[in-house]
C-alpha cells in the first residue's frame, strides 16, 4: 500500500505527501517485519536477482536488507518524503549499493532499458494509473528483463469482492494513501505485455483473518525479448 501517484489528473514528478498514512505504514510494516513470515516472503521475492535493479515504491526500505549480493545496484524510487527519509536511513545497512531517489511510478526517473530487473512490492494497489506505471516499468527494463512482484488484490469469493469494490469506491483509498483492494495485478501485468512466470497465491493476514486485504500473489514476469529479425 505504497504512495506512488497523485489524486489529481496530473501525474507529478516530485513528492506525494500523505504524512499521516506514511507514519502509520512505517510503524505497522516494521512491526510486521519482525515476524518470520513477512521477512521470509521478502527473501523469496528477491532471491536470485542480479545486475541493476529498480525498486518501484521502496517505502521505508524494508526490502533493502534482503537483496542478494549478486545485485550490482538498486535504484529505489519513493515519492513520499517521510518514507523516503526512512529509506535513506535504511540504505547503508543493505548488502548492496542502494540509491534512493524521488519519483512516481507513472514517470520513473530512469532511462530506457537501464535495468536488468524491477521489483514491485505492494505498490500497484496505490498507483493512480496502473497501465501507465507498468508501461514505465517495461520501458526501463532491458528486453528479457525480469519483474519480481508481491501484490495484493481481488479475492475471497463474491461477497468479499463486493466488499472490496464498495470500499474502493468510498473510504478506503482516502484512509490508506490511495490503496485499492479490488485490483487484479496479474491481469494488469499480462495486459501490459509482460510474460508471466510462476505465481504463488498467499495470505497477507495472520491466522487466516477474514479481512479485505490479505489476498496476495508472489510471482515473476519478464519483458519479452526483442524479436529476431535476422
Amino acid at each position: 500500500m505504497r504512495l506512488l501517484s497523485t489524486r489529481s489528473g496530473q501525474v507529478a514528478r516530485g513528492d506525494v505527501r500523505h504524512p499521516l498514512f506514511a507514519r502509520c505504514y512505517a510503524l505497522v510494516s516494521v512491526a510486521a517485519e519482525a515476524r518470520p513470515g513477512p521477512a521470509g516472503v521478502r527473501e523469496r521475492l528477491l532471491a536470485g536477482l542480479s545486475g541493476r535493479v529498480i525498486e518501484v515504491g521502496a517505502g521505508n526500505g524494508l526490502n533493502f536488507r534482503h537483496f542478494p549480493g549478486t545485485v550490482d545496484e538498486v535504484v529505489a524510487v519513493e515519492p513520499e518524503p517521510l518514507l523516503r527519509r526512512l529509506a535513506l536511513e535504511a540504505a547503508p545497512r543493505a548488502r548492496v549499493p542502494v540509491d534512493v531517489v524521488p519519483g512516481v511510478a507513472e514517470d520513473l526517473p530512469a532511462g530506457n532499458e537501464a535495468f536488468d530487473a524491477a521489483v514491485l512490492a505492494l505498490v500497484l494497489c496505490s498507483v493512480r494509473d496502473v497501465a501507465r506505471a507498468l508501461g514505465e516499468v517495461r520501458r526501463v527494463l532491458r528486453p528479457g528483463g525480469e519483474v519480481r512482484f508481491l501484490e495484493h488484490g481481488r479475492g475471497g469469493g463474491r461477497a468479499m469482492t463486493l466488499t472490496q469494490q464498495a470500499l474502493d469506491r468510498t473510504l478506503w483509498p482516502a484512509l490508506t494513501g490511495g490503496c485499492h483492494l479490488a485490483r487484479e495485478p496479474v491481469a494488469a501485468l499480462r495486459a501490459a505485455g509482460f510474460e508471466l512466470g510462476p505465481l504463488r497465491r498467499l495470505s497477507l493476514a495472520e491466522h487466516g483473518a477474514r479481512l479485505p486485504v490479505p489476498y496476495g500473489v508472489l510471482g515473476t514476469a519478464w519483458r519479452p525479448p526483442e524479436p529476431n529479425t535476422h
